[in-house]
Parts: C-alpha cells; sequence; structure tokens
C-alpha cells in the first residue's frame, strides 16, 4: 500500500507550496526590475529614432547664438541628401528626356524641423511627399535645411542666394520651380521672392550672354518660380510668440527682481522665433529701433505676380467658420493668420493668383501627412 507523505497531502487539496510561493515572487520582482530597463530602452530607441532631431530643435531655440559663436553645431544653409549637405555641384539634377528642363520641387521644413519631415514620418511605410512626387510624377524633388533660429530675413537671403546657385549650375536641367514651405518655411519663401524681386529690380543693366551660358534669363530663378505652396503659414504671425512677448513685456513694466529674471529668461528664444510675432521677412523690420514695442512697424510683402499660391490651413475644428478656429487654427497657427491678410485683399492687381483651402481636422504636424493634402500638392504640379 502506497504511503503518501505531507507534501503530497498539501498538493492533492490544492494547498499552496512554499517552493511555489516563492518562484510566483522570483518572477514578480524579475518583472519589477525589468520595468525600468525596457523604459530605459524605450526611450533610447526613441531617442536614435528621433536624433536627426536633436540639432534642428536646438538650432530653432539657440541657432542664432550658435552662429554668433561660429559654432559647429550651427546649422548651414545646404540642400539635403543621404541626411548630409550637399553641395549644388553634387546634386546631379539631369533633364528629362530627351533633354528637356525637368520640373523641380524644392521643400522648405518649418521651426526645428529638418527634410526628413518630407520624407518618412513614424511608420516604416508612411512615405510623405518628396519621395511620392518624384516616383508618380517624375519631378526632380530637392530638400533644404537651415537655421531656424536665425532671422527669417537671414535665411530668405540665403534662400534667394541657393535658389540662384541652383539655377546657374544647371540651366538646362532645372525647368519650372515649384517651392512648397511648411510653417516657417513658407515665411523663408516669401522673403527670397522679396529679396530676388529687389535685386532684380535694381538690376541696371542686363548681365552679358557669356560662354558659360550665365544670363539675367537664365541664371535667376525667380522667372521660372511657377507655384509655391503654403502649408500651415503663420503670414500675419504666431499667436504663441505673440503671448510670449506680451507676456515677457508685462514682467519687464513690472520691475522686480523675480520678473525681470523671468523676463530675461523669455527673451534668451531666437531671433527667428521672435519674428513670427508678425511675420517679419525683411531685415529693415528687425533692425527698426521700435521693433520691440507691441505695435512696431512692418513692411507689406505681397505675392509674386504671375505665381500661382496655394495657402493650405489646417484646423482643430469639424468647421472653419468659428472665432475658435480663426485663432487656435491647426493648434500652433490661428486660421486667419495662415489664410493671411494679404493673400486675401479684394483689391489685389488681378494678375495674383491665390487659392485658399481649409482642412478641417487636421493640425500643425498632419498637414504633412494628409492624403488630401498631398492629393492637392499632386495635382496642381502635374498641370
Amino acid at each position: 500500500m502506497a504511503m503518501t507523505t505531507p507534501e503530497d497531502s498539501s498538493a492533492l487539496s490544492g494547498a499552496p507550496q512554499p517552493t511555489s510561493r516563492w518562484r510566483q515572487a522570483a518572477a514578480a520582482l524579475e518583472r519589477a526590475a525589468r520595468v525600468p530597463l525596457a523604459g530605459a530602452d524605450a526611450l533610447y530607441r526613441l531617442g536614435r529614432e528621433n536624433l536627426h532631431f536633436t540639432l534642428p530643435v536646438l538650432n530653432g531655440a539657440f541657432g542664432d547664438q550658435l552662429a554668433a559663436r561660429h559654432d559647429r553645431r550651427a546649422i548651414r544653409m545646404s540642400f539635403r541628401r543621404y541626411k548630409a549637405d550637399v553641395p549644388v555641384a553634387d546634386l546631379h539634377v539631369t533633364a528629362a528626356p530627351p533633354g528637356k528642363p525637368r520640373k523641380t520641387v524644392v521643400f522648405l521644413h518649418g521651426l526645428m524641423g529638418d527634410e526628413i519631415i518630407w520624407q518618412t514620418g513614424t511608420g516604416s511605410e508612411d512615405i510623405r511627399f518628396g519621395p511620392r512626387l518624384q516616383r508618380e510624377l517624375g519631378v526632380h524633388c530637392l530638400y533644404v535645411r537651415y537655421n531656424s533660429g536665425l532671422h527669417i530675413s537671414e535665411n530668405g537671403r540665403l534662400l534667394h542666394q541657393l535658389l540662384t546657385d541652383l539655377v546657374q549650375t544647371f540651366p538646362a536641367a532645372v525647368g519650372e520651380l515649384v517651392l512648397v514651405g511648411h510653417s516657417m518655411g513658407g515665411l523663408v519663401i516669401r522673403s527670397a521672392g522679396y529679396y530676388a524681386g529687389q535685386e532684380a529690380t535694381k538690376a541696371a543693366t542686363p548681365t552679358p550672354v557669356t560662354a558659360g551660358n550665365s544670363s539675367s534669363e537664365t541664371s535667376a530663378w525667380l522667372p521660372r518660380l511657377r507655384d509655391v505652396f503654403l502649408l500651415g503659414v503663420p503670414n500675419d504671425g504666431s499667436f504663441l510668440e505673440q503671448n510670449s512677448h506680451l507676456t515677457s513685456l508685462i514682467l519687464r513694466k513690472i520691475n522686480l527682481w523675480p520678473t525681470r529674471a523671468i523676463s530675461g529668461l523669455i527673451d534668451k528664444r531666437s531671433n527667428g522665433i521672435k519674428d513670427l510675432r508678425l511675420a517679419r521677412l525683411v531685415d529693415e523690420d528687425w533692425q527698426n529701433e521700435h521693433a520691440d514695442d507691441l505695435f512696431p512697424p512692418r513692411t507689406v510683402v505681397p505675392p509674386l505676380p504671375g505665381v500661382r499660391y496655394h495657402v493650405l490651413v489646417g484646423s482643430l475644428l469639424k468647421t472653419a467658420s468659428s472665432v475658435l478656429h480663426e485663432y487656435f487654427g491647426d493648434g500652433l497657427v490661428g486660421g486667419g493668420s495662415a489664410r493671411g491678410r494679404i493673400f486675401q485683399d479684394p483689391a489685389s492687381p488681378p494678375d495674383l493668383l491665390i487659392t485658399t483651402q481649409v482642412y478641417s481636422q487636421l493640425h500643425h504636424g498632419t498637414l504633412l501627412s494628409s492624403p488630401e493634402v498631398y492629393q492637392y500638392l499632386r495635382e496642381r504640379v502635374a498641370e
């Protein structure tokens, strides 16, 4: 007859065994120990995946100060390819068969952004506007990265020079130009157009044709400009920066040590951010002695004649007819500012070509991945 031990009786009765309890406790401790490691690993992977944003964010916040110190971390405006700066001569822009100029689309990011926002999103299959346009339409897509902490007008001048170099280097390959700007990038485009127009107006005599084929007709990029797409651009300024400026101004007026200290910290933000208050596009506006006044002077920069402007506006709401949309818009840029008074002027000259599209339930970032926005962009570029 088989004998049963106390351990066997405990197992048969279903009572918990000491060894089982120890195993459960050990397993629980092991899981608890892994939580911080898993969190750290997730943060590390997230950081690695978004490492390319670190430098643009730093430049957006303090890029003017980095540039003034000639800091190696200060971004210089350049075309980008393979996540690296590419000299214009190394772009190897080719003509479309049989030797015809190819339509060229140039993308500019916004504050604290970089060229990756036009190329890929968070998912591996989230291919964005640039690669899709190049694949589907056969256009040449180029991407510009710039120091968004500099004055908008400084970047405007640099973009004007960069596009001039592009057309001078590849006069037979670059055909119609299409410029696409998101947020601050749209303001940089408008500033570049202003300075290109100023330069053309001030030209005393046309540049003579030389053996290098660098006449004014082949070297100037402005006559080739066909379309400008402005995605979520604060054409009348950013309410966030307006609030920051007002807060700093009030704290300075209180004139106590704590308020002066806080105001000083707020004023450390970059010149590029400060320019967003009223969308200052020319040097004279920020150089003016009244530039920091509550209502400073502002130079009007009208749309370029003969160029088609596409003003694309995002809205957090289902309907864009409310006061909330006018102020908050896509969450970062107010609806009224994105539409821009200059683009809504009923007394505009008849040769201005302006189309405004409002996309509901899109925030500032999703304008860059919206199928509806891409479809509009594709159809207009294909025309």
